[in-house]
C-alpha cells in the first residue's frame, strides 16, 4: 500500500492522479529542460572564459580602497 500523498494546501491527492498515461513525455520534456540547462551553463561558463577581462578584478579593488579612504577621511 503506497502512503497517502498530500498536495502543498494539505489536501490528500488521489492515487492515480498522478499517472494520466503521460510518463514518457513527461520524463522527456524533464530531460529537454534538464538539458538546455546545462547547455546554458557550458555556453555562459565559456562565454566568460573567453570574454575575461583580468583588469577587473584590479579596478574593483580601486574602487574598495577609494570607498576605505573616504571612510577614514569622513571618521564613519
Amino acid at each position: 500500500m503506497r502512503p497517502i500523498q498530500f498536495d502543498p494546501f494539505g489536501e490528500p491527492v488521489a492515487q492515480g492522479a498522478d499517472q494520466g498515461g503521460t510518463g514518457a513525455v513527461s520524463r522527456i520534456a524533464l530531460r529537454t529542460g534538464v538539458g538546455l540547462f546545462w547547455a546554458m551553463v557550458v555556453v555562459i561558463v565559456a562565454a566568460r572564459a573567453a570574454y575575461f577581462d583580468p583588469d577587473f578584478a584590479e579596478k574593483f579593488g580601486s574602487v574598495a580602497s577609494l570607498i576605505g579612504h573616504l571612510k577614514t577621511i569622513v571618521g564613519a
